[in-house]
């Protein structure tokens, strides 16, 4: 697998922290996409993400996951994204990225 090499300097740059799922629904109209409210510690932040085909809104309600906090925001399907949700691709299945522990909303990822 070649991928861009990318300086330390660089990396570091992305702000990764530990968010709790506190809503998610289906967005109308959509094929797979869910709106996810996430609370990074006292800040709740909204993500669209294509899980629809993996995971049903209420499979995901209370679980801690891990996001990315500081790029630009986008509209997907007409709704604000502010926060990525980080998870594992293998063919045509997703798997979020879970702590093993149950680390404080908010808590940076390093």
């Amino acid at each position: 697998m070649a991928s861009k090499t990318v300086s330390f300097e660089e990396f570091s740059k992305i702000d990764m922290r530990i968010g709790r799922i506190v809503d998610a629904e289906l967005v109308p109209n959509s094929k797979k996409l869910l709106k996810l409210k996430i609370d990074l510690g006292g800040v709740v932040k909204q993500s669209v993400a294509g899980l629809g085909d993996q995971y049903k809104p209420e499979e995901l309600k209370s679980k801690l996951v891990a996001v990315v906090t500081n790029l630009a925001p986008r509209k997907i399907f007409g709704l604000d994204s502010e926060v990525m949700l980080l998870a594992a691709v293998d063919g045509d299945k997703v798997s979020i990225l879970q702590p093993d522990k149950q680390p404080r909303e908010g808590s940076k990822i390093t």
